[in-house]
């Protein structure tokens, strides 16, 4: 039986191709948009796009239009201007089905058994259904994340974006209780790469999905390389959905991780606790390997699927 999954994302590229995996391997229960690779004002409608052209009938929700307590900080220079820079926008056909995405998440967590929370963009909407309705935490399958890293960071040398992002949402989170909580980091999204070779084969099947796909990664690869000088960019957030679909995948190890909120230079860091000893009993399982050439063969499967 398929999980059944919301996935909370900010569209950016890589959050695109998850909404593209959770739409054939999961029951896709919903759609909710937050503020982080773009502005809410781009993220919402993104979704309903990407939904729109993959037919996905899936409700899709605004929510946070910034973090708790920080300022929305967003990330043009990876994603442009709209999020989803690289392929010509068709006309968006569909509607938001509500500007409340805390309220659809704990509606739909309190009415239905065993749903998983797939959050891949910064974790503002999570935290605000949990600190508003404490009781859907108990009641959820677990929690698959796309964020931090147990190495280095991204926007800084400490920090990945979406923690980064909103790192007091992020420990709220974190700190819930939830009896499975996932962290897909970027120790572990590194291995998990787009390259030209791949771009080729997405487009291969020669489908809206494949070509559009294509396209963003056009983009997005071209745009990275300018900034880090590698041939290759990580698909970040279909690891986390991958996580849940296709746990065989991945290697996991129990950990206590913490975030940092505070920080002259580690705010937004999940300090992951290896030592292997200590009083905190773990509350992650963080995600140390994934088998990419299988987890590849999945993607490029589903992208034909379309």
């Amino acid at each position: 039986m398929a999980p059944k999954i919301i996935l909370d994302c900010d569209p950016g590229h890589d959050d695109a191709m998850a909404i593209l995996l959770a739409g054939r391997h999961t029951e896709l229960l919903g759609i909710t948009a937050v503020s982080g690779n773009a502005p809410l004002e781009m993220t919402a409608p993104n979704a309903l796009l990407v939904a729109q052209l993959l037919d996905l009938d899936v409700p899709v929700h605004a929510g946070a239009d910034r973090p708790l307590l920080a300022p929305p900080r967003h990330a043009a220079e990876i994603h442009g201007e709209t999020g989803l820079d690289g392929p010509e926008r068709p006309a968006l056909e569909r509607d938001l089905d509500s500007h409340d995405a805390v309220q659809f998440i704990i509606d739909t967590v309190r009415s239905t058994n065993d749903v998983w929370l797939v959050p891949v963009g910064p974790l503002t909407n999570i935290a605000l259904a949990f600190r508003q309705a404490p009781d859907i935490v108990d009641r959820l399958a677990g929690i698959s994340i796309m964020g931090g890293s147990a190495t280095v960071g991204n926007v800084t040398a400490t920090a990945e974006f979406n923690v980064w992002a909103d790192p007091d949402a992020a420990r709220i989170v974190f700190e819930a209780g939830a009896e499975t909580l996932r962290m897909a980091g970027l120790n572990l999204t590194h291995q998990f790469y787009v390259d030209r070779d791949t771009i080729s084969a997405m487009r291969a099947p020669g489908n809206i999905a494949g070509n559009f796909g294509a396209d963003l990664f056009d983009f997005y690869l071209t745009s990275s390389e300018a900034r880090t000088g590698r041939d290759q960019v990580p698909l970040h957030d279909p690891c986390a959905v991958l996580a849940v679909t296709h746990p065989e995948l991945f290697e996991f190890g129990n950990r206590h991780v913490s975030v940092e909120t505070s920080g002259d230079v580690t705010r937004g860091m999940t300090v992951v606790d290896e030592r292997g000893f200590g009083e905190a009993p773990y509350n992650c399982e963080v995600e140390y390997e994934i088998d990419r050439d299988a987890a590849m063969a999945i993607f490029l499967e589903t992208v034909a699927t379309y």
